[in-house]
């Protein structure tokens, strides 16, 4: 018999994979949580049914959510990353030498564990001893931070459930109090393609712009993610994303990477029409 996990995108679209064995199911306080092995991708994670990573493509993601800032703001050094419990963006950040503090903000503890055992190759750097994970609601933990960080990454799930709280105005006003004064924020902002995700762009992205003078889009390729095009919103108090990157400072960092380059991380910036049009309706005139 053949075993296959399959995810509603629409009404009228579903995407599956083919299982070989679910490794574990549980349900935390907040969310169900389950991991599997595939042929195509190996081992994936959901929660609550929703696809998070799997282990073939989760470079793209974490690659783009970090390192696109990073060679913006070289220099930072103490960064907040929200969400992020499977560990592949403390993954990227422990690969920068001069980052001397990272802390994770993660509701579930659940999810760390989980990921420990079961996903180690994104969860292997979370004993970093620039690490420190801080169990609670991200909402919360940086409403009492201020001029603190270089660099925030909202690495959330989508806007529902247990990461609604993260696609607040209030949340981005928050973060931005919480950066220096030439601190910078991305975030994971779901896709332009099908009429209900990019809903939930357009919303994020008006109430960043409505709190950062320097709001970008940017977009990668990611196949397990509804319809592969996926965006991360890049959100900054001095730094322009594409002007003030300095591609020879990242190359002489001899970063080895999968998906990331400089000519990537300046070609991401440029956006299809369609998508423009969906950002443009909800900007300032």
């Amino acid at each position: 018999m053949e075993l296959w996990f399959t995810e509603k995108h629409t009404e009228h679209v579903k995407f599956s994979i083919q299982v070989d064995k679910q490794l574990y199911s549980g349900q935390s306080e907040f969310q169900r949580i389950d991991i599997f092995d595939s042929p195509e991708f190996g081992r994936f994670l959901t929660l609550d049914g929703y696809m998070m990573l799997t282990e073939k493509d989760e470079f793209i993601y974490h690659e783009m959510i970090v390192h696109v800032p990073m060679a913006v703001h070289p220099s930072a050094k103490k960064v907040l990353v929200i969400g992020g419990g499977d560990g592949g963006a403390v993954r990227e950040l422990t690969r920068y030498p001069g980052i001397e503090q990272i802390d994770l903000v993660e509701i579930d503890r659940q999810v760390v564990e989980v990921c420990k055992k079961y996903l180690p190759q994104t969860a292997g750097r979370l004993n970093d001893p620039r690490v420190s994970i801080h169990y609670e609601d991200g909402l919360k933990f940086v409403r009492t931070e201020e001029n603190v960080y270089d660099l925030i990454i909202v690495d959330s799930t989508d806007p529902f459930g247990p990461g609604e709280g993260l696609f607040t105005k209030e949340f981005y006003g928050n973060c931005f109090k919480a950066l220096k004064e030439d601190g910078l924020m991305v975030n994971q902002q779901e896709s332009p393609f099908y009429p209900v995700d990019a809903v939930a762009m357009q919303r994020a992205h008006k109430r960043i712009v409505d709190s950062f003078p320097i709001s970008r889009v940017y977009q990668s390729h990611i196949p397990t993610y509804p319809s592969g095009h996926w965006l991360f919103g890049f959100a900054s108090k001095k730094y322009h994303p594409t002007e003030d990157f300095d591609s020879h400072a990242w190359m002489q960092l001899c970063l080895k990477t999968r998906y990331y380059n400089p000519k990537i991380h300046v070609g991401a910036f440029a956006l299809p029409n369609y998508v423009k049009a969906l950002l443009e309706e909800v900007e300032p005139g």
